[in-house]
């Protein structure tokens, strides 16, 4: 008997929800994890008590990600006590320490966003060392640096990253049904595991998903774990 060869399967974050009917759409489309924007500036933030009336929705085994930046490490672990099963996405200027700080030093996961020049300027930026500064991080999310926080639904060059990066690598940035299978080929094996998040893909407008969008998205992550 031949043994069956398991295929890896990506894991879908589908960040910047602020409505219910979102939140269970991106639930029933199969994501694993639903992300909420506590970053005031942003046109997807929401208030902390609005993302717990919201995280409330899930089932169990989807994760709510709460994303922070530059807030005081009293602040996120505020807001994450006030979400059960939580862990936080820094996506500003905080080190390392600030992260680990912001999670009640250890008592919360946490991401840490790389944000990635666009164009050829990505190839400079050393994705190897950001992964060892940021050891104690769960996963190390890949967005593009624009001039304001957040990658702005913007794609940065990812054939220029490392061939090998010794973390659990989240790509971001720009990510549509079009282009995640393309994005999953390349990465895939360049880390200890690839998963995807995606905002302004799967939307109808700022802060407002498209069920048939996440759909669309979902299936394409999964058409891209088939022929891995």
């Amino acid at each position: 008997m031949t043994a069956a060869v398991a295929t890896a399967r990506t894991r879908i974050k589908i960040c910047g929800l602020t409505r219910e009917q979102d939140v269970d759409a991106a639930v029933q489309a199969g994501a694993d994890a639903i992300g909420f924007v506590l970053y005031p500036a942003s046109p997807r933030a929401v208030a902390v008590e609005r993302a717990a009336q919201l995280a409330a929705c899930l089932p169990p085994f989807v994760t709510p990600v709460l994303l922070f930046v530059n807030e005081t490490a009293e602040t996120t672990v505020n807001a994450l006590s006030k979400v059960p099963g939580a862990m936080a996405q820094f996506h500003g200027d905080e080190t390392p320490a600030r992260c680990w700080d912001g999670c009640g030093r250890g008592a919360y996961r946490f991401m840490r966003a790389a944000r990635i020049p666009l164009g050829a300027a990505g190839a400079g930026f050393d994705l190897v060392k950001y992964a060892s500064d940021y050891s104690r991080a769960q996963a190390i999310l890949l967005d593009a640096h624009v001039e304001a926080y957040g990658g702005g639904g913007k794609a940065f060059d990812w054939s220029l990253l490392p061939p090998a990066v010794d973390a659990h690598l989240v790509l971001s940035g720009g990510l549509t049904p079009a282009n995640v299978g393309d994005g999953i080929r390349q990465l895939r094996t360049r880390c200890k595991s690839l998963s995807v998040d995606v905002s302004s893909g799967v939307e109808a407008s700022k802060g407002i998903k498209d069920a048939a969008r996440i759909r669309d998205f979902v299936a394409a992550v999964r058409a891209a774990d088939a022929s891995s």
